[in-house]
């Protein structure tokens, strides 16, 4: 997959540092690799690289009960050796996206940055004119981040973007959201699943494959895949996904 670097320092700076999770520095690190994999590796091919943050943050982070400060996802994709041409950050919370844009005009002042404040889902038109069109005589690739906080994404978004050539980098909080909630989510009038997986047939598949109750966060996390082959991407199983651990429970 390639070799993850260190993550850039960060510290406290008196702006909104939202408190995540024990993954978080795993987390980062994965991302901050597929950054570095996919700008690098398509810089030469393409006419215009695009990173678009459905779920920007502040561009920091605090550890849950430590004092450990990571750059969050917009910050790390403009560390990248070879920089997108335009980031568009997209955040629903007005407090997060003006400290994310002091914090990005203090690292990278000459970069094409699109802040976009609101909800990823209904800004979507917004974030889709955002993007340069590709023609014969200017490609554009884009690169995808959606890292929402628990398992609330909307396919019919991720659909919407899916016809500008993007390639789409998602967590998927199967474990930590949909199991812990799985009581609350079987249940057919709660549509968070369906709408997450664009579909409300997985009940149904779910209940005729009879597994066993651990093997849900694996269940939907190939119900999303699925759903992505719908849109012409390539399937994609468990066992060809990363698992971001805790640590706390090993979860």
């Amino acid at each position: 997959m390639g070799q993850m670097k260190s993550l850039p320092a960060a510290s406290d700076d008196g702006l909104v540092i939202p408190e995540i999770g024990p993954w978080g520095e795993d987390k980062y690190r994965l991302i901050a690799l597929y950054d570095e994999l996919f700008s690098k590796g398509m810089k030469d091919k393409w006419g215009k690289r695009v990173y678009v943050d459905l779920y920007a943050g502040s561009g920091y982070g605090r550890v849950k009960g430590r004092e450990t400060v990571l750059m969050g996802s917009p910050l790390l994709a403009l560390s990248v050796d070879h920089p997108f041409d335009r980031y568009i950050f997209c955040e629903q919370n007005p407090q997060c996206l003006a400290a994310l844009r002091e914090r990005v005009n203090r690292m990278a002042p000459s970069a094409d940055v699109v802040f976009i404040e609101g909800s990823c889902d209904d800004r979507i038109d917004e974030i889709r004119k955002a993007i340069p069109a590709h023609s014969r005589f200017s490609t554009v690739l884009s690169l995808c981040l959606v890292d929402p906080f628990d398992f609330g994404l909307k396919f019919s978004t991720i659909r919407r973007l899916s016809d500008l050539l993007v390639d789409f980098l998602v967590l998927l909080a199967a474990q930590m959201d949909a199991n812990r909630n799985y009581e609350n989510y079987i249940v057919s009038t709660n549509t968070k699943i369906d709408e997450a997986l664009g579909s409300g047939q997985w009940r149904k598949k779910w209940e005729e494959a009879k597994l066993p109750r651990e093997r849900f966060p694996v269940f939907l996390a190939e119900e999303f895949a699925q759903s992505m082959t719908t849109l012409g991407y390539l399937p994609t199983k468990a066992h060809d996904m990363k698992r971001v651990k805790t640590y706390e429970n090993n979860m």
